[in-house]
Parts: C-alpha cells; structure tokens; sequence
C-alpha cells in the first residue's frame, strides 16, 4: 500500500517535515511517498491532501482514499475533476476542537472586555476605566454547527454568555438557542453582539460575511472568522469597519495565505491577525489521526468523518 503526501507546501516548512518524520517512524511498513516524487503512478492507494495541485489526483488509477490534512475539504473539492467514487476524509478529533473553543473563547472577551481600545489607552497612558457589558448581555452568534461549532457554542454557554447558533439544518443544543436556513438568517443575527464564523466553504457559504450580513447585525458587532478566508468579502468588512457597523474583527483565515505583506488588514487598527492557528493541531496529533484512519481503511472497518459531497464536508 502506497500512501502519497500530496501538498505543494514546501517540505522545508517545520510542520509538513516534522509529520512526514513521524508517520515513518512510527509506521515503516508502510510505503510512505511525498509529491512531486511519486514513483509508480498506479501504486498509490491513498492521498493525504492539503491543497492539492488540481488534476494531479486524476493520474492515480488505484486511488482508494483520500485524507484531508486538515478539518475543511474545500481545497479538495475544489478540482472538478476529481474522481466521483473515491471517498474523502476529515481529520478531526478533541483536541483539535477544543484547540478552536479556546481559541474563539478567548477571542470573544477580548472584545467582551474591551482590550482593543486598552490597549489604546495605554500607549496615552491614560488610567480610565471603560464600561463593559456583562456577560449575560453579550450575545454571541456562531455560524456553523458542526463538530466544532456546537462545541464552541457549548463552551461560551457555560462561560455565561447568551448563544445564538445557526446552520443548514434543524440542530438541538442544550443552553444555545438554534436557527436554520436562510430564511432564519437575519433573524439570528438581529440580536447578536458577535458573530463567529466556523462555516465549512460550499457554495452556498461561499461569502456570506458580506454587506447584507453585516448590515443584519446590530450597530458595533464584532466578527471573528476561524472558518476559511472565502466566507468573506473583504472590502465588504473594511466599509463595515470604516462606517462603525463593525466594531473590531479578529481574522485568523484569508483568501490569500499567507496574508500578503502589503494587505491592509495588518495595518488595520480594529483587526487582529493570526496566521491561521486557530486548530493548528500538533503534527504528532495529526500522525495519530492518519494512522487510526489507515488501521480502519486496512481492516475494513467504518471510517471517521466521511465527506458526503454534495453537502461539501
């Protein structure tokens, strides 16, 4: 069984080297090849993927599976003609979810607290208090309720603060209160303080952190987006900065990554950047996972987090 790590990150990078080391280690059965060095084309069984050149995958007339390296498959699917029959994989597990609860946690009382504009004050060197709203009084709306969303929502719930979910479909959250489809879309965000963007990309989700979702939400909301940087409408958030209808956005996806050193959102005094490590995972974390997926391929057992794709995760 030939297993291709098929990305066009370079292999120099720490993460993509210190993971390709541990799957060899720990599994030197295995025929481990890392493209562009793929060998025999027809050997190759399974593709772990993270944004695979598109047609590449078409070439592998054995391909029985592919893992995504990451938790979205967008840059999968993205390839139109990429083979109808072969099943997709997620990697996702707890600490994977958790990593993204504490992530956006931590996101939400920063501006909860109002830390954007101490820090303001202190460069004046200003001792002034400003009035904050309660927890309770801070309603946080979370657009996704997948593994991750839901286990976001349920983490700010207990935290105190009033939770707004929405997604595709119908879901029951104890202590979130849920809405679904479009027709329920601006009436979740009518009374949300914050909206946390944890959306799979489809085509449906694709920009919907635009003008008309903006608008939907009351005056000096806050964005955070840890789904993917094709939710949103970039110029769309700088109006909504400039205007005040957007208070402060903390972005750690981008259409472009790594975020182009001359791209006005470094500069930006209301954004907080981050190099997309919301749920980074560690890549002996991400070992574990690959390795648990093959051992299910191999014996023949229900794999994890299969991609129905018509749905687009």
């Amino acid at each position: 069984m030939a297993v291709l790590i098929l990305t066009e990150i370079e292999l120099t990078d720490l993460w993509v080297s210190t993971l390709i080391a541990q799957l060899k280690k720990r599994n030197p059965d295995i025929d481990w090849r890392v493209w562009p060095e793929c060998g025999k084309l027809e050997d190759i069984e399974i593709v772990l993927a993270w944004y695979p050149p598109p047609g590449v995958m078409q070439q592998f007339s054995n391909l029985k599976l592919i893992i995504s390296l990451g938790a979205g498959v967008y840059h999968i699917l993205r390839d139109p003609n990429l083979q109808a029959q072969v099943p997709i994989v997620r990697l996702i597990d707890d600490r994977l979810t958790l990593q993204m609860a504490q992530y956006v946690t931590l996101a939400v009382l920063l501006f909860q607290q109002r830390f954007f504009e101490y820090q303001k004050i202190q460069k004046l060197r200003l001792w002034e208090s400003l009035p904050v709203a309660e927890a309770r009084c801070f309603t946080v709306g979370i657009l996704g309720l997948g593994v991750f969303g839901s286990t976001v929502a349920k983490k700010l719930a207990a935290i105190g603060f009033p939770v707004r979910g929405w997604s595709r479909n119908p879901k029951q959250i104890e202590g979130v209160e849920c809405f679904y489809g479009y027709e329920q879309f601006e009436l979740f965000l009518s009374q949300c303080q914050a909206i946390v963007c944890v959306l799979p990309v489809t085509s449906e989700t694709k920009e919907i952190l635009s003008n008309e979702t903006f608008s939907a939400l009351p005056q000096g909301a806050y964005l955070i987006n840890v789904g993917r940087g094709q939710h949103l409408v970039e110029a769309d958030l700088l109006n909504a900065l400039d205007s005040g209808q957007i208070a402060g956005a903390c972005l750690d996806v981008f259409n472009t990554e790594p975020l182009p050193h001359d791209h006005p959102f470094w500069s930006h005094p209301r954004i907080m950047v981050t190099p997309h490590i919301a749920a980074e995972g560690q890549p002996d974390n991400f070992a574990d996972l690959i390795l648990e997926t093959l051992f299910l391929y191999k014996t023949g057992q229900p794999l994890k987090y299969l991609v129905d794709r018509n749905q687009g995760y």
